[in-house]
């Protein structure tokens, strides 16, 4: 394991090296990768659950389809949501451009915010594991809709607006706690974990099961796994290497090497 304090020019090659020798790159990507976007992070020092616990109760789904007042505030922050005039920054770009490099294969993320696909990750390569705030769910129909129509309604007059097709109740098309991830993805994600070369976990804390489960999947097929986030995670001591460092600045350099 090698651990960057200041990255060292050898590092970074190290990285591109890794990359450069892989087939199949797979990445996964969590909130750090967008704080430089503008969009906190959860569980960080300045993360939206450190500083107001209270404020994880809107992600639990129980307490979200039992409690009217607590959706009438969600919707609220959904219209406040950084993410709408958030822009991809270079770690986002990077990835992409590691794409069309014919070396990443799959992209993993656990953000919500949809700006790998506004910095060019193909949608076929994307497995959004923690769904997108970019569209809205009926929880008794499933039916589907753009969260914008749904956002003009609150704008509207409607502070709780409910689905049009069954009158059921709507939220945002992430997964909430208690809510189970879409077994597909999930199913697509290990299978890309234990086809990789190279399994870079980029921007997550690796606390979040079943997710926190891939960099193991992957090294355990045969990977070397790439840890890059500002803050220690639970999987430094097995990675193969371990960057704490800016990853819009880092990670651009490692794939303008590859």
């Amino acid at each position: 394991m090698v651990d960057a304090g200041p990255v060292q020019d050898g590092l970074i090659g190290e990285v591109a090296g890794l990359l450069r020798d892989a087939d199949r790159v797979t990445a996964l990507t969590g909130a750090g990768i967008s704080t430089e976007s503008g969009i906190p992070d959860f569980r960080g020092p300045q993360g939206v659950w450190t500083k107001d616990p209270k404020a994880e109760r809107l992600s639990t789904l129980q307490a979200y389809l039992e409690d009217p007042e607590l959706r009438v505030r969600a919707w609220r922050l959904r219209m406040e949501h950084p993410a709408w005039d958030a822009s991809p920054n270079a770690g986002h770009r990077a990835l992409a451009e590691l794409e069309r490099k014919g070396k990443l294969h799959a992209l993993v993320t656990q953000n919500i915010d949809g700006l790998h696909q506004k910095a060019g990750t193909s949608p076929d390569r994307l497995i959004e594991i923690h769904g997108t705030l970019r569209e809205v769910m009926c929880m008794s129909c499933d039916d589907r809709a753009p969260m914008e129509a749904a956002l003009a309604r609150v704008r509207a007059g409607e502070p709780d607006p409910p689905c049009r097709t069954c009158g059921g109740i709507l939220k945002s098309a992430t997964i909430s706690f208690g809510q189970p991830l879409n077994q597909g993805d999930m199913e697509r994600a290990r299978a890309a974990a234990e086809a990789s070369d190279v399994f870079l976990a980029i921007g997550t804390s690796l606390t979040v099961y079943p997710v926190a489960y891939l960099p193991g999947v992957a090294a355990r097929a045969g990977a070397r796994v790439v840890v890059m986030n500002a803050e220690p995670t639970a999987y430094d001591r097995s990675a193969d290497v371990v960057v704490r460092a800016s990853i819009g600045r880092v990670l651009p350099e490692i794939v303008a090497r590859v």
